[in-house]
């Protein structure tokens, strides 16, 4: 077996240990406001204790940067769109959240699209895409896209020859016509190896917050691992075009892949510093002929905590 061959119990129980820590320092990243890393890292290493807080900063540092990117976008009707793709577990939906986490969902959202459903079957390929592509002023994170016919309708026969060749031919022209139109397409393929998606499998079994990103499909993506590579390295060849080229994050290093993917994705685009006038809060105005009417108890949450 791959695991036995590589990795023993022990050094494997502290890798996956290491990897639900990660885990959970992407959900304090989600809940913490304050800049101050220092106050929850007790009790580690000095050396982890280090890279992390360097890691906070670094990131802190970035989604500013990515706020300021977002006004530029707004103020100047600019039209973005990025593609995430990767193999399953490899990193994707952390790194969107890190880009999303500060900006306003009216300017900057999500399209992850589920399998299309039979009337959907029967559309044009790209249509269901096309319905969620930005206005003027938006930015659009696909969370996969439609690459799935590239990858994983192609291993798991989803499509026929005639239509995986007939995407070939015709998404290039697509994504030229997407850029004619104004649109900046960003097109990142996230990659980890073979044993790092194996320990990040094993990382959503053993934790139950995690199991429901455990698909079928997913653990079918371990049994044709080799199928997905060709298809893979099959797409980047094909499609890898000027006006939309393709960027490959090296993801096995989950923190450095988001901080390097971010990095670049501010690199991609010519933003610069909109500047708003002051903000200043009126004042409350009072009615003194107005009376606040008293809530029943019984439309209150129980305080239980």
């Amino acid at each position: 077996m791959f695991q036995n061959n590589h990795l023993d119990i022990q050094d494997l129980t502290q890798r996956i240990a290491a990897d639900l820590l990660d885990s959970y320092d992407e959900e304090l990243e989600l809940e913490r406001e304050d800049r101050d890393a220092d106050a929850w890292m007790h009790g580690e290493q000095a050396g982890d204790r280090m890279a992390r807080q360097q890691y906070f900063q670094e990131l802190f540092r970035l989604q500013g940067e990515l706020v300021k990117l977002q006004d530029w976008v707004q103020h100047s009707r600019q039209k973005v769109v990025i593609l995430f793709e990767g193999r399953d577990a490899a990193g994707k939906g952390g790194v969107i959240k890190r880009i999303t986490q500060r900006l306003n969902p009216r300017v900057a959202r999500v399209a992850a699209l589920p399998a299309p459903n039979d009337r959907e079957r029967t559309q044009w390929y790209f249509q269901r895409y096309v319905a969620h592509l930005p206005a003027a002023g938006e930015i659009v994170l696909f969370d996969r896209s439609w690459y799935n016919r590239a990858g994983v309708e192609r291993v798991m026969g989803f499509c026929s020859d005639e239509e995986y060749e007939d995407f070939f031919r015709t998404v290039p022209e697509f994504e030229k016509m997407l850029v004619r139109s104004g649109i900046t397409l960003v097109k990142y393929w996230f990659s980890i190896t073979d044993e790092e998606q194996h320990l990040r499998f094993l990382g959503r079994i053993h934790d139950p917050l995690k199991q429901w990103k455990l698909s079928p499909m997913d653990l079918e993506s371990r049994v044709r691992w080799e199928a997905y590579t060709k298809a893979k390295e099959t797409m980047l060849e094909r499609t890898h075009i000027p006006e939309a080229p393709w960027w490959v994050v090296q993801a096995v290093d989950k923190k450095k892949a988001r901080l390097n993917c971010i990095a670049h994705l501010l690199s991609q685009l010519p933003y610069r510093e909109v500047p708003h006038p002051a903000v200043v809060l009126p004042e409350r105005v009072r009615n003194p002929e107005y009376l606040r009417q008293p809530v029943p108890p019984t439309m209150f949450v129980p305080e239980v905590f």
